[in-house]
């Protein structure tokens, strides 16, 4: 196995001083799969404080980064490697992190502790791949398996049930018999953990390749830690543009997204709204007409759980709102969707409408997703050509207004916006004369 010359340098520096030194976890499962891993994590027989005499020694810098867990970070250039001490985790309270950790001078104790068989490896200069739990067989076969006892293993650490549908969606592996009921027997343990830490597995798990899969076999896992979804598990659509209850609209809308985080969180959670607003008409045909305003609420509630930033925020209770109003289209305006909403929000949310399309049914959008494809090359085209969709991007700006005699503050304001609106509808060419002729005619 091959790593990095950094990774190896520091290894080699802790066994030539007597300490026992392994690359573990996600990178050696990552050199099975054939796959480069971004992170090399090393284990170590020495303490902190001895890591770091050993290090700095030899002009290392060492950050003191997770001293009670037993971890310094040793600083290369650009590269950052974690080394802690093999331990063992005392008991867990709170279903999340140990009580207390010992340190132990083997490295079976500590790949003892750990979640997952694939993550349960080790890799040594001198011994090689250094395999317990059947770690290299469990990927051959494409399973997820806990190490040891999955009900222990979930019960200290929850987040784990989030960690093994991730592994599942984004390494297409199926999760084992006894590790998947554990799943389910402890599944509501996921309310005791912090909402940032579920946020970063599941947005990690829905741009996997396997999401639909996963999704959908582990929908009361998703329903425990957005409880706003289980109305969609069962509401059905009779309605001649679904096939799927909404809870299948959403998942496969999910899979046809583009793997951006965003985009699928979005299509997650854009028709989270439908079942609070379904009516049934005469015929016996299902309607959500305000379901884009009702999910856009409900999704607030569940992105201020999971403690997203202001731009998450505001980029996806957006999109949601406004998923509904491109319904139609042949009514669609590039350009007044610049306007309102600006150039990334727009393709973002020709994306989400687009993904929304192809999980309907598919006799019938056939030519809405043609002609969205033809909007989202419009698009690119005013982008390129420079074309004014914001103030600011007019060939006039408030100092011009002014010398031509009007007033500061309102006045402005409301002629530049009545300007930018005949530029946006090609009714005035956004050249300075052309526009100066307009204002003073």
């Amino acid at each position: 196995m091959k790593l990095s010359d950094n990774a190896e340098k520091i290894m080699k520096l802790l066994e030539e001083n007597g300490f026992q030194a392994y690359a573990v976890g996600g990178c050696v499962r990552d050199y099975l799969l054939g796959k480069a891993s971004a992170d090399i994590d090393i284990a170590s027989s020495a303490v902190p404080k001895e890591a770091e005499a050993v290090l700095q020694n030899h002009g290392i810098t060492v950050v003191e980064t997770g001293i009670r867990h037993g971890t310094v970070t040793a600083v290369i250039g650009s590269e950052q490697y974690e080394i802690t001490t093999f331990r063992k985790d005392g008991d867990y309270a709170d279903n999340r992190r140990p009580e207390s950790v010992d340190f132990v001078t083997d490295i079976k104790e500590d790949l003892s502790r750990r979640d997952f068989t694939v993550n349960a490896m080790a890799y040594s200069r001198k011994d090689g791949i250094l395999d317990l739990f059947g770690g290299k067989q469990d990927i051959e076969n494409r399973i997820i398996r806990a190490v040891g006892n999955p009900d222990l293993r979930f019960k200290e650490d929850a987040l784990r049930i989030m960690r093994a549908l991730r592994f599942a969606s984004v390494l297409g592996f199926k999760i084992e018999e006894d590790t998947e009921k554990a799943i389910f027997d402890n599944r509501n343990l996921l309310k005791n953990i912090a909402g940032e830490r579920i946020f970063a597995e599941l947005t990690k798990l829905l741009t996997g390749d396997n999401v639909l899969q996963v999704l959908d076999a582990y929908r009361e896992v998703i329903g425990v830690i957005i409880p706003e979804l289980k109305p969609a598990f069962s509401c059905a659509q009779n309605n001649p543009w679904h096939i799927y209850t909404v809870y299948g609209h959403i998942i496969h809308a999910v899979a046809a997204a583009p793997k951006d985080k965003i985009i699928r969180l979005a299509m997650l959670l854009h028709d989270i709204g439908k079942p609070s607003v379904k009516t049934t008409d005469e015929q016996g045909i299902d309607h959500f007409r305000t379901h884009a305003c009702a999910g856009s609420e409900l999704a607030k509630n569940v992105l201020r759980r999971f403690k997203v930033s202001n731009e998450v925020y505001d980029k996806i209770t957006t999109l949601i709102y406004y998923h509904q109003a491109v319904e139609n289209v042949d009514e669609i305006k590039v350009k007044r969707w610049l306007a309102r909403i600006g150039a990334d929000y727009t393709k973002a949310l020709f994306q989400v409408r687009t993904a929304d399309l192809l999980a309907h049914n598919p006799e019938k959008i056939g030519y809405e997703v043609k002609r969205l494809k033809e909007l989202q090359d419009e698009l690119d085209e005013i982008l390129a050509a420079g074309c004014a969709f914001k103030i600011s991007d007019l060939a006039v700006n408030g100092n011009d207004l002014l010398e031509l005699g009007f007033k500061q503050g309102k006045e402005i304001g409301e002629r530049l916006n009545t300007v930018l609106q005949l530029v946006v509808e090609d009714m005035l060419e956004n050249d300075k004369n052309k526009i100066i002729a307009y204002l003073t005619k």
